[in-house]
């Protein structure tokens, strides 16, 4: 679609890397004390003192990670954001500078980077994250964005994936299961339009579910929240692979098993209603749907009359001593849990 758009569009040609970047990053303002260079060095410069240092990247390519067919590209740069943001909050961290590297092919005009660089900035911005920086070079592939990501935490507050100790309880937050399910929803509405291009579809009663895949929000909120709770997690990871996948990276790395509840896994009515349509048990939108960006994580059974019956928390099961993961069914079946959640080295689609 963007080629029947681009007649009026601004080549980026004409304007080469540099004029790019200033077009790109013009109006960015540093809101973090520990941000003491941005954008317009060889390199930012950050300062966090007694801080330990949190860095992660992300690598999103077009046509393994996002179809541009149904992907708004304001709504790409925020997601491409978002999904880094999420691994700092993960290991109980602020996240405060993000660096992004794009490779675009021709047939992107610069309205169309400036979209992408808008819902960056927006999520930048709503998150309190300074953009400090990247690159741009030229792809013969399509478009491939990969930020990176600046956090830090005090020292001796960092959580790792490999603290759970035997009978911790495993907690989620939010609900699971969404962004799969507003995936399907797209995948399907886009062969439609294949076979019908004047058909306008009704998608008002997906919004929940579409939202969550094309704008989802990372849980900023969880390591005050915890915080103020007096609660510090033993293990911490977010659900971007599915919550089997995440259930089972804790444990290995804490070199333990797991239990966890079907009946405890907090799921939107809309997934349960849609997962219904396309013939799926809800449950396994859950276990291996991934891209939730929710928090997992384990605490000491001490503390969950200081968690019990906060909104944003649920308690889904606990680490054993002996080795495997678990599901324990509604029927009271014990499943092994198998982490099929998305592997972009091994999916084909």
């Amino acid at each position: 679609m963007l080629e029947d758009k681009n007649k009026n569009k601004t080549n980026i040609n004409s304007l080469g890397e540099f004029g790019l970047i200033d077009i790109l990053t013009k109006d960015i303002q540093i809101k973090n004390p520990s941000t003491i260079k941005g954008i317009g060095d060889d390199a930012a410069v950050m300062n966090f003192k007694k801080d330990n240092v949190l860095i992660s990247t992300d690598l999103l390519v077009e046509g393994v990670h996002f179809d541009l067919s149904y992907f708004p590209l304001k709504h790409l740069g925020y997601k491409a954001a978002i999904v880094n943001f999420s691994d700092i909050y993960a290991m109980n961290g602020k996240a405060s500078q993000l660096t992004v590297a794009l490779a675009v092919s021709n047939r992107f005009p610069v309205e169309a980077l400036e979209e992408i660089f808008a819902g960056i900035k927006l999520a930048c911005d709503l998150y309190d994250v300074d953009f400090v920086g990247g690159d741009t070079t030229s792809s013969r592939q399509g478009l491939i964005i990969s930020p990176s990501i600046v956090g830090h935490i005090k020292t001796g507050e960092t959580v790792y994936r490999d603290g759970a100790q035997e009978g911790d309880l495993i907690v989620v937050t939010g609900d699971l299961g969404a962004s799969y399910l507003g995936l399907l929803v797209l995948q399907r509405e886009k062969e439609v339009f294949k076979v019908d291009p004047t058909n306008q579809p009704d998608l008002s009663k997906y919004s929940y579910l579409i939202e969550r895949q094309l704008k989802p929000e990372a849980r900023k909120d969880i390591p005050p929240l915890l915080a103020e709770l007096g609660v510090k997690p033993t293990a911490m990871i977010d659900i971007s692979d599915g919550l089997s996948s995440e259930v089972k990276h804790i444990a290995k790395s804490s070199g333990l098993g797991a239990v966890i509840y079907e009946e405890k896994i907090p799921m939107d009515p809309q997934v349960i209603l849609t997962a219904d349509e396309f013939n799926l048990n809800p449950l396994t939108t859950a276990l291996n749907g991934g891209e939730d960006y929710e928090l997992l994580f384990t605490i000491k059974q001490d503390d969950f009359e200081k968690i019990k019956g906060n909104p944003h928390l649920t308690v889904i099961g606990h680490m054993t001593k002996e080795s495997g993961t678990f599901l324990i069914s509604k029927a009271n079946k014990k499943i092994e849990l198998k982490a099929q959640g998305w592997d972009a080295l091994k999916n084909k689609s």
